[in-house]
């Protein structure tokens, strides 16, 4: 089954040489795209199974993998490494992605033209025989379409209040910040005019 971690043939082969150690960490590979401009960035997302990354893992990470990159060398030109992770309006890139993130809004892209389109936003629906089911709005009227996984050529969250809500409550649930930093924050997201 095609995935949308690594797309290029070049990042195919990087996600093979770093998918191994990036998992010996307890990590989950996310995304891997060499991307090239004046000069070359390798740009890899990384996540723990529970969905976060602190900055210092992904330093660890990084030094991992540039360790196994340089005995490996499948990039000839002189390259940027960056280790992130995949943020609040992150990548979909896993058919596992699309079940997790059922209810929230995403956009996604096909390959080919599906009955005349290669563009679709809408809610997740979630994931049904290999196909990922999104709602859309079509002539007025909201329906669910199923997209075969390898149709698409890119899938992504769309940053909504709702995700950001949903982001900072698990987060702020799993104890990994500080509550009172986003008092501010909650109070906006959640439309609460009253003052302190």
């Amino acid at each position: 089954m095609s995935d949308l971690i690594a797309k290029a043939a070049i990042d195919r082969r990087v996600q093979e040489i770093i998918e191994p150690v990036i998992a010996d960490m307890g990590f989950e590979l996310v995304r891997v795209r060499l991307m090239s401009g004046k000069s070359s960035t390798l740009q890899i997302m990384a996540q723990k199974p529970d969905g976060t990354i602190e900055v210092d893992e992904c330093g660890q990470i990084s030094t991992a993998v540039s360790a196994v990159l340089d005995v490996e060398d499948p990039i000839i030109d002189a390259y940027t490494l960056e280790v992130s992770s995949p943020g609040i309006d992150r990548p979909l890139t896993r058919l596992k992605d699309f079940e997790q993130w059922k209810g929230f809004e995403a956009k996604i892209e096909t390959e080919e033209l599906i009955d005349g389109r290669r563009r679709f936003k809408g809610e997740l629906a979630g994931v049904e025989d290999g196909e990922v089911l999104i709602e859309i709005e079509e002539a007025g009227e909201t329906v669910t379409i199923g997209l075969k996984f390898e149709w698409l050529s890119d899938a992504k969250l769309v940053l909504t209040d709702e995700l950001i809500r949903d982001v900072l409550r698990s987060r702020k649930d799993a104890g990994q910040i500080d509550e009172t930093q986003f008092d501010d924050v909650e109070t906006i997201i959640d439309g609460d005019e009253e003052n302190d």
